[in-house]
């Protein structure tokens, strides 16, 4: 499957498309000259906007500007989870932008969002509450709710910018290779002995050539790219509560010693640190 272009219609009688997408199954690479605002609580997930891919615990709060291609938030997910996805186009108020004002923070946040911005720990938490409260609004009170979560999302010094450079769809738009046969190929590889060279001839490059791109698409090496899914597998088995021994073994990391040194460079802890400080707050 090559990259898609979503069609957003927004809702009957508003400016914007406000859902619950549910597409854990399917590989969606898409873009769209929409605005979106992702909220998603999960055990463990992947995070692929642009060129960033990383992954996220517990929840992710992004916002995407347009044409920036990005996989959904619930690809491979095993465990449940829950997701509002806001999106609008840029003049969704008109001109109200340029000619009010009081908008202009949130214009500035738009502006930022042609990187993709991940938001804090904090700022996920209070949006992901606010996002989730406006299915149960009338569609005037939405907008105002939604106008609010902007501000907020304007004023937060927690935001992460995603990408250095412009990732929009025209970077993409050439791209003959199918990244879903990648990411296909890592997840039913992963806990065994992934070969560079197999991909690179299941998608008709040489070895050199096939890493040259990878990295060009991801910012990073197959190699590295394998070891962070296989950690973000060992974080939903963590939580699963099962032992740090038998999660390294699991994910296809032979050394336990090596497994907690991986562990540790993704994700900034030990393994056994993590499922204790998570698993005690469930």
């Amino acid at each position: 499957m090559k990259i898609q272009r979503e069609i957003v219609l927004p809702g009957e009688g508003q400016s914007f498309k406000l859902f619950s997408p549910s597409l854990k199954n399917f590989f969606y690479w898409h873009y769209h000259p929409e605005y979106e605002l992702v909220y998603v609580e999960a055990t463990a997930g992947i995070r692929h906007v642009g060129q960033h891919v990383s992954g996220y615990t517990g929840s992710d709060l992004v916002l995407i500007g347009p044409n920036i291609p990005h996989l959904n938030f619930d690809y491979g997910l095993q465990t449940a989870y829950r997701q509002v996805v806001v999106q609008l186009k840029e003049d969704f108020l008109g001109d109200a932008f340029r000619h009010t004002p009081e908008f202009r923070e949130i214009e500035d946040l738009f502006a930022r969002a042609a990187f993709g911005l991940a938001f804090g720990e904090r700022c996920r938490a209070e949006v992901g509450e606010e996002l989730k409260a406006l299915q149960g609004l009338d569609h005037f009170e939405q907008l105002i709710a939604l106008l609010r979560i902007f501000r907020r999302l304007a004023r937060e010094p927690e935001a992460e910018r995603l990408n250095e450079i412009d990732t929009s769809v025209k970077t993409f738009l050439n791209d003959k290779i199918r990244m879903s046969s990648v990411y296909e190929y890592i997840h039913r590889r992963y806990d065994q002995a992934p070969d560079v060279n197999e991909i690179a001839a299941q998608v008709h490059l040489s070895t050199a050539a096939f890493c040259r791109y990878f990295k060009r698409q991801t910012r990073m090496t197959f190699t590295d790219f394998v070891n962070q899914y296989r950690i973000g597998q060992a974080k939903t088995l963590l939580l699963q509560d099962r032992s740090v021994s038998e999660v390294c073994y699991s994910v296809g990391i032979g050394s336990l010693s090596y497994f907690n040194k991986l562990f540790r460079q993704v994700t900034g802890e030990n393994p056994s640190a993590f499922k204790k400080r998570h698993l005690k707050g469930l």
